[in-house]
């Protein structure tokens, strides 16, 4: 399985993840959840303004949000690698978060790095069906985050009130 990763940055937020390890995270995830095809996926980082223009155009909710995720549906016909979508992420969102919670150690780049790292993981696991509507689904959606990313799952899941 090869993971077809594109990653775009329009934040003003630089130097939190580095490609190769998102990618590696995304082909942990896919094995760990049974996709054994080629894969393409996209990470956006942006801004507050960005993202708040997104949740209020798709989800009704005129709110900056930390993470959303777009499946995508191939062309009929399509050949080529599957299609899974975008993952769209505010690096502002992220900092405020870590930054309200103390970081890690007050290591507020390293908290930001391990934020990014779960909002990958959470939106892929959007894109490949998972959902946290209800308790058990949510129960469900952090043990996969948890053991995905080798934290605890009080670790793998943000504090009340954040989605």
């Amino acid at each position: 399985m090869n993971i077809l990763l594109s990653v775009r940055n329009e934040s003003e937020q630089k130097g939190l993840y580095r490609s190769d390890a998102l990618r590696r995270l995304a082909a942990r995830i896919c094995a760990g959840e049974g996709v054994e095809t080629d894969v393409e996926l996209s990470v956006l980082f942006c801004d507050d303004p960005c993202i708040q223009d997104l949740n209020r155009r798709f989800r009704s909710k005129d709110r900056p949000t930390d993470v959303l995720s777009f499946a995508q549906t191939p062309p009929a016909g399509w050949v080529g690698p599957r299609l899974l979508g975008d993952i769209v992420i505010s690096l502002e969102t992220v900092a405020r978060n870590c930054t309200e919670r103390g970081g890690t150690g007050g290591d507020l780049t390293a908290a930001m790095r391990d934020e990014v790292r779960l909002l990958v993981c959470h939106g892929l696991l959007h894109l490949l069906g998972a959902d946290h509507a209800t308790a058990q689904a949510r129960a469900a959606m952090t043990a996969k985050q948890a053991a995905y990313l080798g934290v605890t799952t009080a670790a793998a899941w943000p504090p009340k009130g954040r989605r």
